[in-house]
């Protein structure tokens, strides 16, 4: 992709404008750049910084633009619980494990609170 000089600036100004932990993520040879500046305005407060990155993409053409629209679209769709409910992915020692996800409990609140020590109830 060519960057044009308004392009590069802007993306100085984002990159000045985001936390820490991102900044090494916001390179011009990174080809994802623009996929990670279209997340990062979909979960960010700063009002600036979004529309920095909005006038970015616009500047980046039609198909970069949508990535701000195919985002918000994405992140609505995670909002809505599934029905079905999800295996647990699980980690031990590098293999990863799928287990069952657990049953959900009915909240019940106790009548009274009792003390356990040990496995032990104390009276």
């Amino acid at each position: 992709m060519q960057y044009t000089k308004p392009m590069i600036d802007l993306i100085y100004e984002v990159r000045r404008r985001v936390s820490s932990e991102l900044k090494p993520d916001i390179k011009m040879a990174n080809p994802d750049v623009l996929h990670i500046l279209a997340d990062y305005a979909q979960h960010s407060k700063d009002a600036i910084a979004k529309a920095l990155i909005k006038e970015l993409l616009s500047l980046a053409g039609a198909p970069r633009s949508m990535l701000l629209a195919e985002q918000q679209a994405i992140s609505t769709a995670a909002e809505i619980p599934e029905l079905v409910a999800k295996p647990i992915v699980r980690v031990y020692r590098g293999q990863v494990m799928l287990s069952p996800a657990p049953e959900p409990r009915p909240e019940t609140t106790p009548k009274s609170t009792q003390r356990i020590y040990r496995g032990q109830l104390v009276t």
